[in-house]
């Protein structure tokens, strides 16, 4: 089985996926709903009539792109039998088709208009404001992982994604409501966690491409400010911040034009980072790539550090 972690947030499934937490009575996510639901432009609320509370919505809205537009046009191009499918499918379960979301079946062009409206305004409402804290939680969950990768090997990784995960032979398990069964046929499958999900793992399949959503240990709410200033007091802002943005590897001039700052200070920083265990570095050519150590990761994340002194 071939197993890979995403390298970033797929923006269109972190969309979907928030737009199912606003509808989702969720305590975690409680203030943020209040909030988010207050300030969503009101084009922005088509997307709560195609996409349920449950997540289980067209998966030609949410395809497995690096970046928004090209996640975008995905979605405006999906073929008209598997838009279809899809809000055939959405419909039949969860609710019944309102008289725009039938003409998407249809190719209507101004249904269609209203649906990319409405994305780009969710975007906008929704993500923008978040991102760096979306990326911040991905980046040190995706780490995390990796390091239990490591340490644990593969069975146990995707076991532990959550707690009810388990093996049965070669088949992995996961409790659900739904009676479904993914074979891979010698496909892959692409890991993803989502800082705005909190329930069990689902599974999106287009043609070759197989991924599974599962919940991040730290949750959006739950990476906030007063984290952050508490890592800022006893780190300082400074180096806070470089610490933050090496859960992947970064070289110098990376985190000087990321955070303006001079190339010298942030060779001191990394300096006393690295004398404090907290990251690494090595060459690669002419090259000095920075990245966190496991006690740094767990410094990052609240999860204790797998490092023995």
């Amino acid at each position: 089985m071939h197993v890979t972690f995403a390298d970033e947030p797929a923006p269109m499934v972190e969309l979907t996926l928030a737009i199912a937490a606003l509808q989702r009575p969720d305590p975690l996510f409680t203030l943020w709903r209040q909030r988010t639901l207050h300030a969503l432009p009101r084009s922005a609320r088509p997307l709560l009539e195609l996409v349920p509370a449950t997540a289980k919505g067209p998966l030609f809205l949410d395809p497995l792109s690096q970046g928004f537009d090209d996640g975008l046009d995905q979605v405006l191009s999906a073929s008209t039998p598997f838009v279809r499918t899809e809000l055939h499918r959405v419909h039949a379960v969860d609710r019944r088709p309102l008289p725009w979301t039938r003409l998407l079946a249809d190719r209507d062009r101004e249904a269609w208009q209203i649906l990319e409206h409405s994305v780009r305004s969710a975007r906008a409402g929704v993500l923008d404001r978040s991102w760096e804290r979306i990326r911040a939680g991905f980046d040190a969950e995706r780490a995390w992982r990796v390091q239990l990768l490591a340490a644990q090997g593969i069975r146990a990784t995707l076991a532990g994604l959550t707690p009810e995960g388990r093996w049965q032979g070669t088949t992995l398990e996961f409790d659900s409501t739904d009676n479904v069964e993914i074979t891979l046929d010698g496909h892959g499958i692409t890991l993803l966690p989502s800082v705005f999900w909190t329930g069990r793992p689902l599974v999106g399949r287009y043609a070759q491409s197989t991924f599974l959503v599962y919940p991040a240990v730290t949750p959006l709410p739950l990476l906030n400010d007063p984290t952050a200033n508490a890592l800022a007091t006893l780190l300082g802002g400074t180096r806070a911040a470089i610490l933050e943005q090496l859960t992947r590897p970064r070289t110098t001039t990376d985190l000087a034009r990321q955070l303006d700052l001079a190339k010298s200070s942030v060779s001191e920083h990394t300096k006393t980072l690295r004398a404090a265990r907290l990251t690494t570095a090595h060459r690669d050519g002419k090259t000095v790539w920075h990245s966190c150590t496991p006690l740094g990761l767990g410094l990052l994340t609240g999860s204790p550090s797998t490092t023995k002194s």
